[in-house]
């Protein structure tokens, strides 16, 4: 037997409310481990930091990290260098990589 279309809509509805509580806790936890690995005392651009979050989960996942030195706003100067400040403290993680 079919469903109602009322019926799916409530668990769409259903799916999403549990989708934003999990995606919720996610937030909390990773800005809690940024909090102590001490990224809240930087004025980090936002597209920087996300770079770099990026980085970090292709090395979790087995990829290579986005290569460094890249330039900004092509007026010949290096990025700000936030990755590298934040390589360090990853590698200082104590967890091994797969």
């Amino acid at each position: 037997m079919k469903k109602p279309s009322s019926r799916i809509r409530e668990e769409i509805a259903r799916l999403q409310d549990q989708l934003k509580q999990a995606e919720t806790r996610e937030a909390e936890r990773i800005g809690r481990i940024a909090l102590k690995a001490g990224l809240g005392e930087f004025e980090i651009d936002e597209a920087e930091l996300q770079t770099a979050f990026e980085d970090i989960a292709k090395r979790f996942r087995g990829g290579k990290p986005a290569a460094t030195g890249k330039k900004d706003a092509g007026d010949g100067r290096a990025a700000s260098g936030a990755a590298a400040t934040q390589k360090p403290s990853a590698d200082a993680s104590g967890t091994g990589e797969a």
